[in-house]
């Protein structure tokens, strides 16, 4: 419940982990609408969104940049000093802080964080850091189940999803 930012990766979790490249070299992703669903909503209810990746790409940029994420630090495989520079900058601490991880970068955050959470696709390790292992699979929803529990848990979900459902 006091949850007030989410770290999350991105490869193996906003996205199903493959890269695929095109005939110029370029790294294309692939994104699942429901996880951007979910991050519009957590920022509705006053949550920060933060990307930690150790890859950095014009299409991610992009997605980020579509979704209004303001926290995001790109191309680092020590993902704790990032998280720490921006829960400094929003004035928060780990107690405050959730994270999904899918494999051993993530591990700092899921071992410091007051709710852990893994896709059921993530490394053995991150499964048995984790507090929630997701029923979906990065890139296929998985962020977004994080999403609509932490809403849930902060009395969010139900109002959201009637205030949708009447319009």
């Amino acid at each position: 419940q006091a949850v007030q930012v989410v770290f999350f990766g991105v490869d193996g979790v906003l996205t199903d982990g493959g890269l695929h490249f095109s005939e110029e070299g370029e790294t294309l992703k692939r994104f699942n609408v429901l996880d951007g669903q979910g991050f519009k909503l957590l920022q509705r209810a006053g949550i920060h969104i933060a990307v930690i990746t150790g890859r950095d790409s014009a299409p991610l940029r992009k997605r980020l940049a579509a979704l209004g994420v303001q926290h995001a630090v790109y191309g680092t495989e020590d993902k704790r000093p990032a998280a720490e520079s921006i829960l400094k900058t929003l004035g928060l601490g780990w107690s405050q802080a959730a994270a999904m991880g899918d494999d051993w970068p993530d591990l700092p955050l899921l071992s410091r964080c007051a709710l852990a959470c893994a896709p059921a696709n993530a490394h053995a390790e991150n499964l048995a850091l984790a507090h929630h292992v997701t029923q979906r699979a990065g890139g296929h929803g998985a962020a977004r189940e994080l999403c609509d529990i932490i809403l849930t848990a902060q009395g969010h979900y139900a109002r959201y999803l009637t205030e949708a459902a009447q319009r």
